[in-house]
Formats: structure tokens, sequence, C-alpha cells
């Protein structure tokens, strides 16, 4: 790879760090050839972009966009490293898991750091915790489920109110 190419492939990454709030950094060093291109097949239908690059440029492309914000990452930036872009903090979690899930005898890809939301994950261990994280759509639900819950309460109670009157049994008088 000429400098050129270099330079090329981190205004590449550069951009793309820039573009996606979130990212993981995984090592697929043991998978097969047809493993890897499931993996990434199984990427591309959740909207998830993979890429492989060089531990040394992707770092050079990190430095270049703000070295204090990503310095959590560097000490993953080690062996074979296969990049995973998304919008959402935890479908590339998911689609770990998943895969190891699918292919048993398999404990990669391995989950050697995540960015997301500005927080830094260091190891495999905190796979777990990045599949529960909750994207933006849950937390709004979740939300809306809060609010709707006194409303509904106030409306079943009118409700039963006015089955009773209806039934003609006066319903008890407020205190």
């Amino acid at each position: 790879m000429n400098k050129d190419q270099k330079n090329e492939a981190i205004e590449l990454l550069k951009s793309k760090f820039t573009q996606y709030n979130n990212f993981y950094i995984t090592n697929t060093e043991s998978l097969t050839v047809a493993q890897v291109n499931n993996l990434r097949k199984v990427c591309f239908d959740k909207n998830v972009e993979m890429k492989v690059a060089k531990n040394t440029l992707i770092r050079k492309a990190l430095e270049s966009l703000d070295s204090t914000k990503y310095e959590g990452v560097y000490s993953a930036l080690n062996g074979v490293t296969a990049l995973m872009f998304s919008d959402s903090p935890k479908e590339p979690a998911l689609i770990i898991s998943t895969f190891r899930k699918e292919n048993k005898k398999v404990e990669k890809p391995e989950l050697k750091a995540a960015f997301v939301a500005d927080e830094v994950y260091l190891g495999d261990n905190q796979l777990a915790s990045l599949v529960k994280i909750k994207t933006k759509n849950e937390l709004i639900g979740d939300v809306i489920g809060l609010l709707q819950s006194p409303a509904k309460r106030v409306i079943a109670a009118l409700l039963e109110k006015g089955k009773k009157e209806e039934a003609g049994v006066e319903a008890p008088a407020a205190e």
C-alpha cells in the first residue's frame, strides 16, 4: 500500500467515523471466508457497515478527528480488526450475539471495543450490556407508555363508573 492509498483509506475511515455515532471494533481472525461473507451479508441486511482496516490507519483516522475523544479505543487496535458502523447503538451487538449462537463452535467475532454515544466499552465481556442498550425509538416508546398509563387508568375508572350507573348501582361518594 503506497502513501496515496493509505491517505485515501484514512479519509474513507474519517468519513465513516464522522457519519456514524456508533462503531464496534471486532476481531474476526479465526473465521473462515464463508463465515466472514455470511457476517457481511447479515450486517448489510441490518444496515450495519463492516470494514476491515489496518490498525495504524484506524488510529490515524481517529487521531486526526479528535485524539482525546477516541483515546479509550486505541488499546483495542491490535491483531485483525473489523469495524462495524451503525446508526443503532445495539444492532452490531445483536449481530455478534446472534452470529455466535448460530455458529455454536465459533467464539468470534470477538468484541474488542465499542464506541457508543460518546462512551467506550472495552472487552468482549461488555457485549451483554450493549445488547441491552435501548434505541432512541425504544426510549420514546417507553416514555409514551408512561405518559399514557395515568390517562388509561382515569378512562378505565370513568368507564367503570358509567357501567355501574347504567346498571342502577350507585357509585360510592367521593370523599
